[in-house]
């Protein structure tokens, strides 16, 4: 009786294993799902209508994009919910733009593209969107779920180019999957460190039933057991596709993870700042990220009253003339510092990887990133404390537990005496008579005189934008635009865009480079189409000068350096300019 015993127990895991395959592929093909949901094949509703409930509950107020088919559903129905549809004329204007707006807005900027060259238009964009961790959602169209791989039109592996640039990249499969996903999307681009996501949209899941259904209709089926069997294949993947795709959803915002600094190390901040003689306080673009208001943290660094270096988006975080901020001689200001605390700065190359800060000093490194927190601290520097943190909610926890306590004073005199000294040297600079064309820096001390005080400076260029630095000053918080870590060309006509909307009421002022004003030179058509005013200020030198003053001196040649004076160019830029001025 054993051999049969063996055969019996050979035979229950076989049928086992034949059910358990069945089964999972049951599951996969949807088959499980539909005994209990059902598909409404009378609908009229579409996958866009759910992107847009969606987004409308998360508060987005406008989408960029450049149209295409794969994405007009998700344009038109955003558009009946209220959301403001902005078409450009360049996909990674599109982009740049929901940049701004998250910037400036504390949401997440929206952005939406067709597939295949739509999208492999925005990568510069969205790579300058994650090293500037600001939050983002790139919308990309696709070919149909059945057809991708097989050759369809701008059919590429889309997936591939956006992982290493995204925090969540994924692919709908199916209606029922966008609330859910999109919420996700949504709250991984605002939590943690922010940063850009991406949702992949194939065509048929955007598309209403009956319009998606006649594209599965077999025209020419094979014969026999095979026909039969594609007919079934398609029929049901078509029906697993909408299955409970109309059922009600929570479309609310989920909500978000802001790593903090705990009160043990806040305590031991406290210490190390309470007996400092000479901290100081270098700022980035991280400090003024919500959900801290950036009034808050203004407040807190006045109490403070420790001199502070801004840079990125936290340029005009204390105004235009305040007595802690200090804007130049920083490698000499750290050198001499006994106390330094980075809040959201990172040793990059902007602090010569860590080499500008002195071995002596106590360093407090407050960072949401953990890879961007210790960054080269293996090499030339040593946090003394390392937070993986909030920059914004740390300085007011700070500012709290040292009520009372401010920096001795003659510490920011000092380095603002430091200041004046510079600044006499750069106005100098400024009066200097030029032979043939007008003094730049003269040319920016002018424009930083007649600026309004609720003007956003968007900056967008090399050689001139370096001198536009230090020169025009932000009139306040949220007031500076600039592509950030990547250096990216060609950001100033979609920034410009996205903080016109943000701000209608606002004077926004571009500052171009010669060379970066080619990049968007079209979007003066979108300015003028949605009635968004901007002013730019072009420094045209006929140079890429910020490449030609080294590569002179060391190679000897300016070979592609050279532009032109364009000057009838320009002056029809200007007229267009003005036109759009005139019009809204």
């Amino acid at each position: 009786m054993e051999p049969f015993g063996v055969v019996g127990i050979v035979l229950g895991c076989f049928t086992s294993m034949v059910l358990g395959g069945l089964l999972f592929a049951a599951y996969k093909l949807g088959i499980l799902y539909q005994l209990f949901h059902k598909t409404d094949t009378k609908s009229s509703k579409h996958g866009g209508d759910i992107v847009a409930e969606v987004l409308h509950a998360h508060g987005v107020k406008y989408i960029f994009t450049l149209v295409g088919g794969h994405i007009s559903p998700i344009l038109v129905a955003c558009e009946k919910v209220g959301i403001r549809i902005v078409d450009t004329r360049h996909e990674a204007t599109a982009v740049f733009a929901a940049d701004a707006v998250a910037r400036l807005s504390g949401t997440v900027g929206v952005a939406a593209v067709t597939a295949g060259p739509g999208l492999t238009n925005t990568v510069t964009a969205v790579k300058n969107a994650q090293m500037a961790e600001s939050p983002l959602l790139l919308i990309g169209g696709a070919a149909g779920t059945l057809l991708q791989g097989r050759g369809a039109l701008q059919d590429i592996d889309q997936m591939s180019l956006f992982k290493p640039l995204c925090k969540f990249c994924t692919s709908i499969r199916t209606v029922r999957e966008i609330v859910p996903t999109v919420r996700k999307a949504l709250a991984i681009a605002q939590s943690g460190t922010p940063g850009p996501v991406f949702i992949e949209f194939p065509i048929d899941t955007l598309y209403p039933f009956h319009l998606v259904s006649k594209e599965f209709v077999v025209k020419n089926p094979p014969k026999g057991l095979m026909g039969k069997i594609v007919s079934w294949y398609l029929h049901n993947h078509l029906m697993n596709l909408f299955a409970g795709a109309w059922e009600p959803k929570d479309v609310s915002p989920l909500p978000l993870h802001i790593p903090q600094a705990t009160d043990d190390q806040i305590q031991k901040c406290l210490e190390l700042v309470s007996r400092a003689k000479k901290p100081v306080i270098v700022l980035g673009s991280q400090a003024t990220l919500p959900p801290t208001p950036v009034d808050n943290i203004r407040k807190a660094l006045e109490d403070l009253g420790i001199p502070c270096f801004l840079g990125g988006m936290s340029r005009g975080l204390l105004g235009k003339d305040s007595p802690i901020h200090i804007r130049q001689n920083r490698r000499d200001a750290l050198k001499e510092a006994d106390v330094v605390v980075l809040a959201g700065t990172v040793c990059d190359f902007r602090l010569s990887y860590g080499r500008t800060l002195s071995r002596r000093s106590k360093i407090i490194a407050v960072n949401r990133d953990k890879t961007q927190l210790l960054k080269n601290s293996d090499m030339f520097w040593k946090p003394t404390i390392a937070i993986q943190g909030d920059a914004g909610s740390f300085l007011v926890r700070l500012s709290e537990g040292l009520k009372g306590h401010r920096c001795p004073e003659e510490w920011p005199q000092s380095l603002k005496a430091g200041d004046a000294t510079k600044e006499a040297t750069n106005r100098a600079k400024a009066e200097e008579k030029t032979e043939y064309h007008l003094n730049p820096l003269k040319a920016l001390h002018c424009v930083d005189e007649l600026m309004a005080e609720d003007s956003i400076i968007v900056a967008d260029g090399g050689d001139f934008v370096g001198s536009a630095a230090y020169i025009m000053k932000p009139r306040g918080p949220l007031c500076w635009l600039d592509p950030g870590a990547f250096g990216t060309l060609g950001v100033g006509g979609g920034f410009a865009l996205g903080a016109k909307l943000c701000r209608p009421e606002s004077e926004v002022w571009i500052v171009y480079g010669d060379g970066s004003l080619g990049y968007s030179i079209a979007e003066i058509d979108t300015f003028t189409r949605h009635k968004t005013p901007v002013i730019a200020l072009v420094g045209n030198d006929a140079c890429w000068s910020q490449i030609s003053r080294e590569q002179v001196p060391m190679l000897g040649s300016n070979v592609a350096c050279g532009l032109a004076y364009t000057g009838r160019f320009i002056m029809f830029i200007f007229m267009l300019a003005q036109r759009v001025l005139w019009t809204c």
